[in-house]
């Protein structure tokens, strides 16, 4: 495979891989559908790690890889250059949005724990006590309701989509690399087209 289509199948793989990002972090603005005030919502959610990190920073770059491996004036060197440099930012976002998903799963949610009070009931647990191990443990928060399974769910599809994207790009920075270097193929296919 030409550098070039290479780059173009990880640019359109980013696309859907970066709206399912930032659906999934403003998802965790709503738990379970609601409508919380800004206090009663968990602090790392505000981290953006979803819309910004896994979003933006990676459609960036998916834009790049488009036009690097297609025809037009950018599937040459400069072209693959450039899309290396953009690659590392999204490499980045995907970076982001693993470690701040990390922190939200580890840390847990932001709930009340039947006393009117909104607290991290989870974030002094040992590894041992994890709530994410112990399941027992869930009944501590009232409401929002299904709060920690809410936040589980959606952090963990941040963390997954956070890798893939951090590994199509880091990919992506070695075949760009390697089109930088050697050429896109486009030079080949258009001196054997006109050969004939």
């Amino acid at each position: 495979m030409c550098t070039g289509k290479c780059s173009k199948c990880i640019g359109i793989t980013l696309f859907p891989l970066a709206a399912c990002a930032i659906v999934s972090n403003i998802l965790l603005y709503f738990p379970n559908g609601r409508v919380l005030q800004l206090s009663e919502i968990t602090d790392l959610v505000w981290f953006f790690h979803g819309i910004l990190g896994a979003g933006i920073l990676v459609i960036l770059p998916a834009f790049m890889m488009l036009g690097a491996g297609g025809a037009g004036c950018c599937a040459n060197r400069c072209g693959m250059l450039v899309s290396v440099v953009l690659a590392v930012l999204g490499f980045l976002g995907g970076v982001y949005c693993v470690v701040i998903s990390s922190l939200g799963l580890i840390g847990g949610p932001l709930c009340d724990t039947g006393d009117g009070e909104y607290l991290y009931p989870f974030r002094n647990d040992t590894l041992e006590d994890n709530y994410l191990f112990n399941q027992t443990t869930w009944s501590i928060c009232k409401e929002p309701e299904n709060i920690i399974l809410w936040n589980i769910i959606l952090f963990s599809i941040l963390l997954a989509i956070g890798v893939i994207e951090a590994i199509l790009c880091f990919i992506q920075v070695i075949n760009g690399l390697i089109g930088f270097i050697c050429g896109t193929c486009m030079r080949k296919r258009k001196t054997n087209i006109s050969g004939m």
